[in-house]
Formats: C-alpha cells, sequence, structure tokens
C-alpha cells in the first residue's frame, strides 16, 4: 500500500509537470456521479457514509484546482430529477450537505475563493437553504479571492434556461419595452446575462464519474463548446490522479468551438 502510495505521488508529479499553464481550462464543471452505487459497493449500503467520502472528496478537488490555478469549478451535487428518491436516501445526503456548507466558509478562506449557489433551492428543506445561503454570505467576504466555486444543488439544466428566460423577459417589460417587441428583444447575450451564475466563464471541461457517458441536463447552454471527461470510479473514489489524466488530454485536444 506504502509504495502505491509512493508511485501514485510520483506520477501525480509527472502529470502535473506534463500540463501546460496556458491551456488549462478556466472553468471546470463536475458531474459527482455514482453515491449510491459507492455505496452498496464499498460502505455496505450505508449511504451517509458514502455521501460523507463524496463531499470530502469535493474539497479535496477543490484543493487540487486552487493548487493548478483553476479560475472557476462548478460541481453538480443535487440534481431535481434526485428529489424523487426515497427519504432513507435523501435525508441523509441532506445532513451531509448541510454539515458540507457549514464547513466550507473556512476552506474559502484557506483557498481563497468566492462561492454561489445555483438551483431551485424552493424545493429543498429549510435547513439546508438557510445553511446554503449562510455559506454564500460568509465566502462573500473573502478578500482577493482566487477561485469562483458554484455548487448546482437541486439544478437542472432546462430548468435554468427556463429561468433565464423568464428573467430576461421580466426585465425587458421592467425597461418598457412593449409585449409586441419583445420577441425581437430576446437574444443570446442577454439569456445568458440571466443563466444562475452570469459572471462565470463558459465550461471548459465537464468531468463525469462513475462510467456515464452523458451530461443529464448538466450546463446546458454553459458547455455548448466544452470538452468531456467520462471517467470510471465513482465520485467517492476519484483520485487526484483521475483529474491530472482529464487536464492532460484536455491540454492536448485542438479545440475548435464548433468549426
Amino acid at each position: 500500500m506504502a509504495l502505491r502510495r509512493t508511485l501514485y505521488r510520483y506520477y501525480e508529479h509527472r502529470l502535473i509537470r506534463s500540463l501546460p499553464s496556458a491551456r488549462l481550462p478556466r472553468h471546470i464543471g463536475v458531474i459527482l456521479d455514482g453515491h449510491r452505487r459507492f455505496a452498496r459497493e464499498a460502505t455496505d449500503g450505508e449511504y451517509r457514509a458514502s455521501y460523507q467520502a463524496g463531499m470530502e472528496k469535493l474539497e479535496e478537488l477543490l484543493e487540487w484546482c486552487a493548487e493548478l490555478d483553476i479560475h472557476a469549478v462548478t460541481a453538480w451535487v443535487l440534481s431535481t430529477e434526485n428529489l424523487q428518491r426515497p427519504s432513507a436516501e435523501l435525508d441523509p445526503y441532506f445532513d451531509v450537505l448541510i454539515e458540507l456548507f457549514e464547513r466550507l466558509p473556512q476552506l474559502a478562506e484557506q483557498l481563497q475563493f468566492t462561492l454561489t449557489v445555483s438551483g431551485s433551492l424552493d424545493l429543498l428543506p429549510p435547513t439546508l437553504v438557510l445553511a446554503a445561503k449562510q455559506a454564500v454570505d460568509e465566502t462573500s467576504r473573502v478578500a482577493s479571492p482566487r477561485m469562483s466555486v458554484n455548487i448546482a444543488l437541486c439544478y437542472g439544466g432546462r430548468q435554468e434556461v427556463v429561468d433565464a428566460c423568464r428573467s430576461l423577459v421580466a426585465d425587458l417589460l421592467a425597461e418598457g419595452v412593449a409585449p409586441e417587441h419583445l420577441a425581437e428583444s430576446i437574444d443570446a447575450k442577454g439569456l445568458a446575462g440571466n443563466l444562475y451564475a452570469a459572471d462565470l466563464p463558459d465550461t471548459d471541461l465537464v468531468i463525469r464519474t462513475s462510467g456515464e457517458s452523458r451530461l443529464s441536463g448538466f450546463l446546458l447552454w454553459q458547455s455548448a463548446f466544452a470538452e468531456f471527461a467520462f471517467v470510471d470510479p465513482y465520485w467517492p473514489a476519484f483520485r487526484k490522479v483521475d483529474l491530472l489524466r482529464a487536464l492532460r488530454d484536455f491540454t492536448r485536444r485542438d479545440r475548435r468551438f464548433g468549426a
């Protein structure tokens, strides 16, 4: 085991040295997939233990990204579809997410990042919403932030686009645009400016764990020209070397942005 750890550290250092900093992604999106399967295979079906491992892994990911000077990270921790799962699965996850948000301000101070939370928070338990909003408020006081962290919580990509359309129409009406001229006033720039985390750059790289090869609606608008990395480990078992391999492959791609 000690030899394996030593070899992995050596391999990690080699990968890091091989990464051209100028070609690294500005914004990484991560789909944290595989908690339940990890629970069944590694924790004897103990969901809470799996969720805790996953959220600790998320904190590690933020540390790795800070080391690499990644500008922004969006982590999808809960989808709107996940709310259809039984309470035996959801309740422990809500508790673990509350604990995560309680820890994030300290980590934000350490790593110098600000925090946003994106999604349909009105569908969540009030205690979780309060914890998330308090974490956002506390991290807003970080001086000279080096990274932006966006937690996609009770998030759905289609709903984000719908909400952006509604927000844009409301803004146009407030500006005095006549209803008959609304259609011609709606454009891509306006919609992009009304997305949940509109101040973040478009996603350059999307990573999904657990071997699944689909987006499931994640950052539909922002990932239009993103590169994708689908990796096999379940999220709680995701390693730094998995991130570095995805980054290595990203830096080797010739991005043509649809051309």
